[in-house]
């Protein structure tokens, strides 16, 4: 028991870090093409930062898929 316990709340914590990189990087995301557009930067600049941000969404998405599949072969909620 203890042992399912202790895998719920390290799968809760993956969660709450994977929520954490989701904002802040929808939130400065959003900042840096604002930024951007209000200070005249260059468009290499916007397409470095909307490539960082792609990067992040995608170990999210990653992330999320490896858990899913983490909780379904424990027999987890789905």
């Amino acid at each position: 028991m203890a042992r399912n316990d202790e895998q719920e709340q390290d799968h809760r914590r993956q969660v709450r870090l994977i929520a954490g990189v989701l904002v802040v990087t929808m939130v400065v995301w959003m900042i840096v093409n604002w930024a951007g557009g209000y200070y005249g930067w260059q468009a290499r600049y916007a397409f470095l930062f909307d490539f960082m941000a792609l990067a992040a969404f995608g170990w999210a998405l990653i992330v999320s898929y490896r858990l899913w599949r983490a909780r379904r072969d424990q027999g987890g909620d789905n």
